[in-house]
Order: structure tokens, then C-alpha cells, then sequence
């Protein structure tokens, strides 16, 4: 396979980053996977570290180098992240279940496929144009898709931040939203984000600046300005992306190579 990547996280303006992102390939298959661990439930981080790890180990087991249904392997790890969060409550003996959203993507055979749960967002990029994003799960996006408040009075309510689904969610209130596979094209960008990144930030902003930049440096100039707009209220900031196509460095091989960010434990 074909593709440049680059991840990054900032803790912005909170006391700690509970955000964790981490990639994983092999020369058949891309793993792209975030999660945003909730400040208002007890130990967000260690459920977003529980969900990145889970999928990390996954793909370590099933990736022989490709995995045999994406679609289906995203869903069910997700509910198997989400079941590793509510044992570890139980085995600690914690008052409340750890909540954090979750986005993952996987690349394989010239397809990218997602699922998600939570407002941690997908954009699919292409030739300057967002292509497709998540559909949030979130108290401001019910509103607005009830035509209570606009797209833009969503970045700004008060609400903003409630989210309506999660891992680690108790009853009904976890589900996965998976997409079927898309074909990609050369050129082809997917950005992986939490709200940090995404809330301060207008679609066309992230598009033009990641279909032409370099990936590290387009990122990293996104987060600047996405913190910068938030200023001390600056949620953390967390993202991976991934351009595809020949005209990227080639990644060969069998053996699984990983690399992740915990934030939270390095603070």
C-alpha cells in the first residue's frame, strides 16, 4: 500500500489530555483509530486508552496481513471496547462506568470503511472537497437536524458537548454507526478528529489545507489555529490522517507496525 500519515494530539486549555489515537498497517491493511475520553464521566482517558488498545490488539491478532470482513471487524471490536470499559468499572469497583467516544477507519484492498459512536468525526477528502463526514451523536445535532439551530449555533451552544451516545455507555446508550466501504482514488485524504479540532474549524478550512500542504505540517497548522480560536476554553485536540495514492511511500509486509499516543500517561 500507498500512503503518508501523521497523527498528533494538544491538550489545549484542559487540566489533563484524555484523548488517545493511534495507527496500525501491515502491507494490506490501515488502521486508523481515536477516542475521545468523556472529562464529564469518571476516568475518561482510561476508557479512550481501553478502546484504542482493544483495537490495537485486534489488529495485531487478525491482521494475517489483511483483515477478512472490515466492516464487520470494526463493529464488533467497538462493542468489545465498549464491554472491556464497563468489566474494568466492575473490577475496580468504580461508582460510574469511563466514557469516550470512538472513531475508527480501516484501508484495505483500495477501500476505506468507518464506524463510530459518539461526535469524534470522519472527513473523506477529495480533489479540495469534503466527500463525507460523520453524523455526531450529540444533543446539538438532534436539534439541528430537527431544524431547532443551525449548523453553526452547533459550535457555539452550550450543549455543544453532550453527547447522546458512547462506549462505556450504560443501556441504550452505546451503539455503533458503521458506513459501508468506499472506493478511493489517488490523492484521497481521511482525517480522523475529535471535537478539538473539528468544532472551531469550518469544512472547507480542514479540506484546503490538507489536500495541498504536507500532512504534518497542514495538521499541526489546523490544530494551531483551532486552539487559537478557542483560546483557554480549548477542548484537547486530536487527530490522524492519512493521504492515499502511488505517489506516496509504499509500506510492505506482513508483520504488524503500530504506533499510538496516550497523552494522559505521559502527563
Amino acid at each position: 500500500m500507498n500512503f503518508s500519515i501523521y497523527q498528533s494530539s494538544h491538550q489545549g486549555g484542559r487540566k489533563y489530555n484524555q484523548d488517545c489515537v493511534a495507527h496500525a498497517y501491515t502491507g494490506q491493511a490501515l488502521l486508523l483509530i481515536l477516542a475521545d475520553g468523556m472529562g464529564g464521566h469518571s476516568h475518561g482517558e482510561l476508557a479512550a486508552q481501553i478502546t484504542v488498545k482493544t483495537y490495537m490488539q485486534a489488529f495485531f491478532d487478525e491482521a494475517k496481513p489483511g483483515i477478512s470482513e472490515p466492516e464487520e471487524f470494526l463493529s464488533r471490536v467497538m462493542r468489545k471496547a465498549h464491554e472491556n470499559i464497563i468489566q474494568f468499572a466492575k473490577d475496580q469497583k468504580l461508582l460510574g462506568n469511563p466514557g469516550t467516544t470512538c472513531i475508527a477507519a480501516l484501508i484495505q484492498d483500495g477501500k476505506v470503511c468507518w464506524a463510530h459512536a459518539g461526535d469524534s468525526r470522519v472527513y473523506f477528502l477529495r480533489d479540495h472537497k469534503v466527500l463525507a463526514v460523520t453524523h455526531d451523536h450529540s444533543v446539538v445535532q438532534q436539534w439541528a437536524d430537527m431544524g431547532f439551530i443551525s449548523e453553526e449555533q452547533m459550535k457555539t451552544h452550550p450543549d455543544r458537548h453532550r453527547i447522546t451516545n458512547c462506549l462505556g455507555g450504560e443501556g441504550e446508550m452505546f451503539f455503533v454507526e458503521s458506513e459501508p466501504s468506499r472506493n478511493l482514488q489517488q490523492g484521497d485524504v481521511l482525517l480522523l478528529c475529535s471535537d478539538g479540532l473539528w468544532g472551531p474549524m469550518k469544512p472547507d478550512e480542514i479540506s484546503k489545507s490538507l489536500m495541498v500542504k504536507p500532512l504534518p505540517t497542514a495538521l499541526e497548522q489546523l490544530m494551531d489555529v483551532a486552539l487559537y480560536r478557542e483560546g483557554e476554553h480549548a477542548d484537547n485536540t486530536t487527530a490522524v490522517v492519512v493521504r492515499w495514492g502511488a505517489a506516496e511511500p509504499a509500506h510492505e509486509g506482513t508483520e504488524s507496525v503500530y504506533n499510538a499516543l496516550y497523552p494522559f500517561e505521559k502527563t
